[in-house]
């Protein structure tokens, strides 16, 4: 009798007890997302943003794609994860710049240094995201119940500990339980507004906004977005390696053929997730500073998500991180080193000239890819823009949630995958092509 993967799944301890401890992390998420900062009208809030949706001109729900609905809220975790990650790619970017920088994290325990440097930063971001968020709140009329010095620093001190902890549950969730533990926490985000957005698509085709046709054809195009996401990823440039005979000890080992599985885009939906991120924080700025501050209120004007400009920015983004990341993760010169120092060597290829290949090979794959990854994160939102669809569908059903989305469940699957397998089970998969998107 064959096995269920899913009974396998609780059959075995250290699984099970991984899955529930990653499901316990995520609902401390959510309902920390729930939760408002000591000092404000949670019922002025819920008017004023409502008005704000119907007038058409706020990015509410955009802050809230990420933060799951907390933005909004103005709940301790309003500021999201974003923080962090914004700080992770300050981060690598000083990394290239300083070379001493550099060094530090090449050291033992350097990266342990450099993580911490990056909570610090994380910190800072958060004190100035915060006291944007106070102004914000100043400008809503009886949103605040307690003295404006006093609310200033209430806020400040929660939204920045919300940050952390935030920080510090994905930490938990990589070490104690399963999937990436950052990503996890933004799929979560994503998926708890999934209800909310179909009962505003059911809403819309009741008042007959939208045609039900065009509906379920535009729920047929989701579906062959995340196909042709899935597809995409398992897409592979094998490059062949050749390694010569060597003894180790007084055995000889005879030459071995393998090659190097180069992804069609191996930074997976990473670049998404920091284009996503290096927007949200002059958004966030914008929104909440523009009341005050006229040139801040048009640059939220300029790049209201869905405008022209910001979708030619947030495609340029893409690109950019797309390049960026798998420089940082795939260095041609490091490997043309390894395969080098291990006897190998590349058929037709010279050995000084492994570097130029590499980089050649990866600069035609990263282009081709950041753009299909620009393409599936752009052009659903702008269809279902012209068509009229409501913001909040706009949201989860446009190219970036289903990105995020699909990568962080193959991540997840391919993690659990490997674990039944150890314990010599049946995976998830007959064919076992479930992979990892590296997050």
């Amino acid at each position: 009798m064959a096995s269920n993967p899913l009974a396998d799944i609780f059959r075995i301890k250290d699984l099970r007890d991984r899955i529930l401890f990653t499901v316990g992390v995520l609902l401390i998420h959510r309902l920390g997302s729930h939760l408002p900062i000591p000092g404000i009208n949670v019922n002025a809030l819920q008017a004023y943003f409502l008005q704000q949706s119907q007038s058409g001109v706020s990015i509410t729900d955009y802050l809230d794609f990420f933060s799951g609905g907390a933005f909004s809220q103005f709940s301790v975790f309003m500021l999201g994860i974003m923080p962090y990650i914004s700080m992770t790619i300050i981060m690598q970017l000083l990394l290239l710049v300083f070379p001493a920088l550099k060094k530090i994290s090449q050291e033992e325990g350097g990266r342990k240094r450099i993580q911490r440097y990056n909570r610090y930063g994380t910190v800072v971001i958060c004190l100035i995201q915060g006291f944007a968020v106070t102004v914000y709140a100043d400008t809503i009329p009886n949103a605040i119940t307690i003295s404006r010095s006093l609310y200033t620093f209430v806020s400040l001190l929660t939204v920045t500990s919300g940050t952390v902890f935030l920080m510090w549950l994905g930490e938990q969730i990589n070490q104690r339980g399963i999937g990436n533990g950052i990503s996890l926490i933004i799929f979560t985000g994503i998926v708890a507004r999934m209800p909310r957005a179909v009962w505003s698509l059911v809403q819309a085709v009741q008042r007959d906004d939208l045609n039900p046709v065009f509906v379920i054809v535009v729920l047929a195009v989701f579906i062959g977005v995340v196909s042709l996401v899935i597809y995409e990823q398992r897409g592979q440039r094998k490059i062949p390696v050749h390694y010569a005979k060597r003894v180790v000890g007084r055995r000889m080992y005879g030459a071995q053929n393998s090659y190097i599985p180069f992804k069609i885009n191996p930074s997976g939906v990473i670049p998404v997730i920091f284009a996503s991120a290096i927007m949200t924080f002059p958004l966030q700025i914008a929104q909440t500073l523009g009341q005050n501050v006229n040139w801040l209120a048009a640059l939220a004007r300029w790049l209201r998500p869905g405008g022209a400009p910001y979708l030619i920015t947030y495609t340029l983004m893409i690109i950019f991180f797309a390049y960026f990341y798998t420089q940082v993760t795939l260095n041609p010169i490091e490997i043309s080193k390894n395969i080098r120092e291990n006897g190998g060597s590349i058929p037709g290829i010279r050995p000084e000239k492994m570097e130029e290949y590499f980089t050649r090979i990866l600069n035609r794959i990263i282009l081709p890819g950041s753009l299909f990854l620009a393409f599936i994160a752009v052009i659903p939102t702008v269809l279902q823009q012209l068509f009229g669809f409501p913001q909040d569908v706009a949201f989860l059903l446009g190219g970036t949630s289903l990105l995020i989305m699909v990568g962080v469940d193959l991540d997840l699957m391919s993690q659990i995958e490997g674990s039944l397998r150890m314990h010599h089970h049946d995976g998830l998969t007959k064919k076992g092509r479930v992979r990892s998107r590296n997050l």
